[in-house]
């Protein structure tokens, strides 16, 4: 039902996990896609040999989405080889798995984090929106997180990160909403992909996801790419300035 047949997307941090997902359900859709990674260069040939198979151009491109002449790079080349851009999904982000408290986090922790999940949202946004505004269309579709919405305790710096994410979502949904370009987030809840497992498998990670997931286990990468195609789909035509929560129940805001 769903069809993005002739439409034209960037996605960050495509070669693994939540971004991998979404580059192959959406070349399924009928995308072409050119997706972004820093260093995990085989693991990207793979997403384009399982994703190209659908038939549409899919294409890795190598960037430090972090560096604002990289995101410029990578808008660039899309137009280049796509000759226009309908969609950008902004997913690539990092997350340390050790607690650390405030009274020890370093400047480096900080700008480290807020580099990569806030500073180079808003560059690749910057890169797009002229694009789109020419086109007098496009969807915008950050992937933040639920701990953008209510914190995180010995993560703070990742939870302010994703939570100015969540703020420039609702601020450029209104901004850009005469140019016919829709800005929403997906908030995922825990998933399971390279950058969560290293607490998921362990056996109080297991406990954990047990007891504070009422649906009893995290989700899987191709259970939030799945709402990020419905936002960049038809379907979702007079949705505007929205965070889609996909927790599987552990986080409810409305």
């Amino acid at each position: 039902m769903i069809s993005l047949a002739g439409k034209a997307a960037v996605i960050t941090g495509g070669s693994r996990g939540i971004g991998a997902a979404a580059v192959k359900l959406f070349a399924q859709a009928g995308a072409d896609v050119i997706f972004s990674y820093n260093k995990a260069k085989d693991a990207a040939q793979t997403v384009e040999q399982e994703a190209g198979k659908h038939g549409t151009r899919v294409e890795g491109f190598k960037a430090d989405v972090g560096r604002h002449a990289d995101n410029k790079k990578l808008v660039d080349h899309a137009i280049a080889r796509l000759g226009r851009l309908d969609i950008v999904v902004a997913n690539a982000g990092v997350w340390n798995q050790d607690d650390l408290p405030i009274e020890t986090m370093t400047e480096k922790h900080w700008d480290d984090m807020i580099r990569i999940n806030l500073k180079s949202v808003y560059s690749l946004i910057h890169f797009s929106v002229p694009h789109m505004i020419k086109q007098k269309s496009g969807r915008i579709i950050p992937v933040t997180s639920t701990a953008g919405q209510r914190g995180e305790s010995f993560h703070t710096h990742y939870g302010a990160s994703k939570g100015g994410v969540i703020s420039l979502v609702k601020g450029l949904s209104t901004e850009l909403a005469r140019h016919n370009i829709l800005v929403n987030s997906i908030a995922p809840g825990w998933v399971a992909t390279d950058m969560s497992n290293p607490v998921l498998t362990t056996k109080k990670g297991k406990k954990m996801a047990a007891q504070a997931i009422p649906l009893g286990r995290p989700a899987t990468a191709e259970e939030i790419a799945g709402p990020v195609l419905f936002l960049a789909s038809d379907l979702a035509n007079f949705l505007t300035g929205e965070i889609i929560n996909v927790n599987g129940g552990s986080v409810l805001c409305g």
